[in-house]
């Protein structure tokens, strides 16, 4: 990849539409779409003023490819910090490429995925974390993820890592300068100021590495899994939450043999729902598949919807035994859940009415200990006032609805919202989504609690001189102080080409 040739991409979505936006950026931008632009009102494009749009034809000889708006970027304000030409054509696939071609035959070469914003990075437009958020905030799907990728790409993120580290930088010099006079005994470092300091920094650190949770699971979107015995509404109540029909829903037990996914927004936050299939004894080969798949999914789910049948007097089957899994990748205390609350273990009803959903609850909860469990009665229209309020005493925490009816899907919404420890992004505090940042937090924070403990135990100025100068090393990798060509090709191929 070379940083001084004139690139060209198409920075509007592939495909046809009313219209499509082509880049151009480098130092030849303006010279080689010069001659191609032929203004209505006779203008030399080279010769206009910067941040100016004209009106003309892009034109291929003597044919005419198409009538175009041309904004012009002159020298460092700019997108990428240097010439920038941005042509608005008709929005057809051929045009666009007609006008792309033109421009390759010109002396453009075609942009490589990302490299527009690694201009910009390189260029000192943007520092490293705020041209990662650039690809977050274009990914991003709901106000959650969307709020968190423009307040990091506005730098408030990098402001925080900024902050610390000149501050710890201003006490290594000073820490270094001891080391030239090491005969003399002196201090330059006050080590009270530089104990506060250190504190306050362990404390911003693991601040912000206990907001990787959330903010991983708000950028991923929080998956939920729907289980229960089948023919219990599982299908209808993921139905009622799309408000689309998008699983089968029949009186049929065992309709939902693999698993249904979809992904709708709650609060602004991103929720992934699993349909899973009934679970039940069964000597069919599919169902079972099936029945295993529905444990996996439990396995990778950070909230657990355990929906029963309310109307039913008898439940006979129970859950089989299941195989033991890997638990999930993010603990679900970190992610901000709440803890579970404990069943009474012994006031099982004198009736067999609910004996067996209690049951089959304990038996999630033994099974999953880590997992949220929200506790679902559905088919709620065909009971009475009095049997929902002796349900609701028997169930601790028990939401009542009736997926069919719609009734009480609202609350299920708001229950799940409230799992999400979302404080943070309303109070607009700094929350890591980025793993990559997210490892250079915690190897920072190994080398500040050295420098702690050097301080604790009067270290010698030369070996707390190592300490710091790594923890410098891993905050300047998060902004891009440092980098290598492979990090760099790591972060920007996610990227889209014309970005």
């Amino acid at each position: 990849m070379n940083v001084q040739d004139t690139i060209v991409a198409l920075a509007s979505p592939a495909g046809a539409g009313a219209i499509a936006v082509i880049r151009i950026s480098g130092e030849q931008a303006i010279a080689i779409c010069s001659p191609l632009f032929k203004s209505v009102r006779g203008k030399v494009l080279a010769d206009q003023k910067t941040h100016t749009i004209h009106l003309g034809h892009i034109k291929d000889g003597e044919r005419t490819v198409d009538e175009v708006l041309v904004s012009l970027f002159k020298g460092t304000n700019s997108y990428t910090g240097e010439p920038t030409v941005e042509i608005s054509c008709h929005g057809s696939s051929y045009i666009q490429q007609e006008i792309i071609q033109l421009l390759l035959r010109s002396g453009c070469r075609a942009a490589q995925a990302g490299e527009f914003t690694l201009r910009s990075f390189i260029n000192g437009k943007m520092d490293l974390s705020q041209a990662e958020a650039v690809a977050d905030l274009i990914a991003s799907d709901n106000e959650a993820s969307h709020q968190i990728a423009m307040q990091q790409m506005r730098g408030g993120f990098s402001n925080e890592i900024a902050q610390l580290r000149q501050e710890l930088l201003n006490f290594a010099s000073l820490i270094e300068l001891e080391l030239d006079f090491s005969e003399e005994d002196v201090e330059f470092a006050d080590r009270t100021q530089f104990k506060e300091l250190i504190a306050r920094i362990t404390k911003v650190l693991k601040r912000l590495i206990d907001s990787f949770a959330t903010g991983n699971v708000i950028k991923n979107g929080i998956p939920v899994a729907i289980v229960g015995e089948p023919n219990v509404g599982k299908s209808t109540l993921l139905n009622a939450l799309l408000n689309e029909e998008r699983a089968i829903v029949s009186d049929i037990a065992g309709t939902t043999r693999d698993t249904i996914e979809d992904e709708i927004a709650i609060g602004g936050i991103g929720f992934r729902f699993i349909d899973t299939a009934g679970i039940r004894e069964t000597t069919d080969t599919i169902e079972g598949l099936g029945i295993k798949k529905t444990f996996e999914k439990i396995g990778q789910a950070q909230v657990v919807v355990y929906l029963f049948d309310a109307n039913h007097t008898t439940f006979g089957t129970s859950l089989p035994e299941k195989p033991s899994l890997p638990s999930a990748s993010l603990p679900d205390r970190q992610a901000g859940l709440p803890e579970k609350p404990s069943l009474p273990s012994a006031s099982l009803p004198e009736g067999e009415r609910y004996k067996e959903v209690l049951r089959e609850i304990e038996k999630i909860r033994n099974q999953f200990p880590l997992k949220s469990l929200l506790v679902v009665a559905n088919k709620a229209d065909q009971l009475t006032k009095e049997e929902i309020t002796a349900l609701t005493d028997l169930i601790p925490d028990l939401l009542v609805l009736s997926a069919k009816e719609k009734n009480g899907v609202d609350t299920l919404k708001a229950k799940l919202l409230d799992f999400v420890n979302t404080g943070a992004l309303r109070n607009d505090e700094t929350i890591v989504t980025n793993s990559r940042h997210y490892d250079a937090l915690i190897k920072a924070l190994e080398e500040i609690e050295k420098v702690q403990y050097g301080l604790d135990t009067d270290l010698s100025g030369d070996l707390m001189a190592i300490d710091i100068r790594e923890a410098l090393y891993h905050f300047g990798e998060i902004t891009g102080q440092v980098t290598n060509d492979e990090l760099l090709g790591n972060i920007f191929a996610n990227f889209c080409i014309g970005k």
